[in-house]
């Protein structure tokens, strides 16, 4: 990729309204589709739930939580949702567009962060990606990571809350859509 990462963090949320319209246009759901993505969604939507609960953002490496079992527990939970959503559309093109959509920006994205973290956590971070997968969650962990409990002010501080709200609205465009068809 030849851009700045910068540039793909930046034009991500840019071009993800126009796709989600593109994928609205597209989708052919039925309630089976729904109702099977909504739960794959719903899945992501916990992980996302669970990253945010033990992230304190510029306050100290999260380690606990998902964070023991993968370095981005939040894109692994937005790809769950994405591929919630891909069933869900019942629309090869509409997952087709998701897809691209995630192959785009989120190697760009997780690549800066990465880069970010090494820069502010130097040898702390070295050793946790040592130990932790980038992306792939490992279900069982090979150290202790350290017990820190859920919070939910750190959900309600990380505006978490607002993956929720898009997940009720996107099922709720699905279900329009349903009766709506071109």
């Amino acid at each position: 990729m030849g851009w700045p990462p910068a540039f793909w963090t930046r034009w991500r949320v840019r071009v993800g309204y126009p796709v989600a319209v593109a994928y609205l246009w597209f989708a052919s759901p039925t309630w089976k589709s729904v109702a099977t993505g909504g739960a794959i969604a719903a899945l992501g939507l916990v992980v996302r739930a669970l990253a945010a609960g033990h992230l304190r953002k510029w306050e100290g490496l999260a380690t606990s939580g998902p964070y023991a079992c993968t370095r981005n527990p939040l894109y692994f939970g937005s790809t769950l949702l994405a591929v919630g959503f891909a069933v869900a559309g019942h629309s090869w093109i509409g997952a087709a567009l998701i897809a691209a959509y995630f192959a785009v920006f989120y190697p760009s994205v997780i690549k800066r962060e990465e880069a970010e973290l090494r820069a502010r956590y130097g040898r702390a971070y070295e050793e946790y990606a040592a130990r932790v997968p980038l992306f792939w969650p490992r279900i069982r962990r090979q150290t202790p990571a350290p017990l820190e409990q859920f919070s939910w002010p750190l959900y309600r501080r990380n505006h978490e809350y607002q993956a929720a709200l898009g997940f009720l609205a996107g099922l709720a465009l699905l279900i329009l859509r349903m009766y709506w068809r071109r």
